[in-house]
């Protein structure tokens, strides 16, 4: 039998290199295209970006991103060119919150959510599209202003007035909201239930979860 020291020194040895699997992103079987993510405003240099993750301004009161920028799987991306291109005309532009998020960034969000609020993030243990690079957080812009509209609830709010159906917002707000949720529609998106600014690309599945950070990007 071994002294009750080594068996904790065993135990404790073990219990680190669980945390350490468990804080991998998830084995996926099959094959999957090969990424292709691409910085968003390089394609389009109107698209204008917020990105509250490199900020104190987010639901964590912390940055957890070391550079503003965003990018999304190439077809995603140019697809959300398009959706730009076609709201001009209506007087309006895309304002990009957050596109792909590495794994790592998906698990902090996890970790730091109380249970009663994890409805509004992803599990890390099956990973986010965000992860995939075929999600994206975003809102509108008036051209005329140059300032961000005002949408039902603000971003990151965990709150039934973000679910994309809510019906208690102004009339305003509300056909904002429709007006964005349509346009990303016509180009392949699909709105989140919960939160009317988080929209996946049809193409999600072909592409795996990564946990590449943004400085690597292109390398």
């Amino acid at each position: 039998m071994f002294p009750a020291t080594l068996n904790i020194t065993v135990f404790c040895g073990a219990l680190l290199v669980a945390c350490v699997v468990a804080a991998q992103p998830p084995k996926e079987p099959g094959s999957f295209r090969p990424p292709d993510l691409v910085e968003i405003v390089k394609l389009d240099k109107t698209i204008k970006l917020d990105i509250r993750y490199a900020t104190k301004n987010n639901f964590l009161g912390r940055p957890v991103y070391k550079h503003a920028r965003a990018f999304l799987q190439r077809p995603a991306a140019e697809a959300l060119v398009r959706v730009h291109q076609a709201l001009k005309a209506q007087g309006f532009g895309l304002l990009v919150f957050d596109g792909y998020r590495p794994w790592s960034v998906t698990k902090v969000f996890w970790d730091s959510t109380p249970n009663d609020k994890k409805s509004y993030v992803a599990d890390p243990a099956v990973g986010s599209r965000h992860n995939r690079g075929c999600a994206v957080d975003l809102t509108l812009f008036d051209l005329k202003t140059g300032r961000a509209v005002t949408m039902p609830s603000e971003y990151d709010e965990m709150t039934e007035r973000s679910h994309a159906d809510h019906s208690g917002a102004t009339p305003e707000a509300t056909r904002l909201r429709d007006l964005l949720i349509a346009a990303m529609q016509a180009q392949g998106f699909t709105v989140f239930a919960t939160e009317w600014w988080h929209f996946d690309y049809k193409d999600w599945k072909e592409y795996a979860i990564l946990d590449v950070p943004f400085k690597e990007i292109g390398k």
